[in-house]
């Protein structure tokens, strides 16, 4: 997460949306940076207002706006399933290591998924609760440059976006009953992902 002061603008850090390298790119045009531990990096938006914001008032700011990214769904589904092949998880409850990208989909639509498949929720992320878009500049991932302009023009400054934290390729197949499944039961996700700007 990265606090602009001056241009009262709050960039939230949506997991696997590129959010790595936006704050290489800028962070030390930040006032604020929360990177570590990923909890506190990756705060979503409820989170953020309950106590980030508060601490902006009480220094005297106001009028913050926020932006994020969210990426289609499967791909973002993807990005976590292969993200969670790495060697370092190998044995642990979050690892993907023999587990198939569709078995992945199907544990994550179920209401209580498999720790492997317990990756969040980007509707919950950007939302205000009650099942609505609270964010105030929503893009998805796949539009980056939109994004990128946006913060450009915001920020006054060029942004050079370096590829960083990327998942390695795998395979992706879904069949069609899983990709109903989690149409029908994430139907949030989807609804959030088709509401960010393209």
């Amino acid at each position: 997460m990265l606090v602009f002061w001056k241009e009262r603008l709050i960039l939230l850090a949506v997991p696997k949306t590129g959010t790595t390298a936006l704050e290489g790119a800028l962070a030390p045009r930040a006032q604020f940076v929360l990177r570590d531990p990923p909890q506190i990096k990756h705060a979503p938006l409820y989170r953020a207002r309950r106590f980030v914001v508060p601490l902006i008032e009480a220094a005297g700011g106001s009028g913050f706006e926020t932006v994020a990214a969210v990426r289609e769904p499967v791909d973002w589904l993807g990005s976590w399933w292969r993200y969670r092949q790495r060697d370092d998880l190998a044995g642990q409850v979050n690892s993907t290591r023999g587990v198939g990208f569709d078995d992945f989909v199907d544990q994550f639509a179920r209401g209580k998924p498999a720790p492997y498949a317990a990756v969040g929720s980007q509707a919950r992320f950007v939302g205000d609760g009650e099942g609505n878009v609270a964010v105030d500049h929503l893009f998805r991932y796949e539009s980056m440059d939109l994004l990128v302009n946006f913060l450009e023009e915001r920020l006054a400054t060029r942004i050079d976006l370096p590829r960083v934290n990327v998942s390695p390729e795998h395979p992706m197949e879904l069949p069609e009953h899983v990709a109903s499944k989690l149409r029908r039961k994430r139907a949030a996700e989807f609804s959030v992902w088709e509401q960010a700007r393209a």
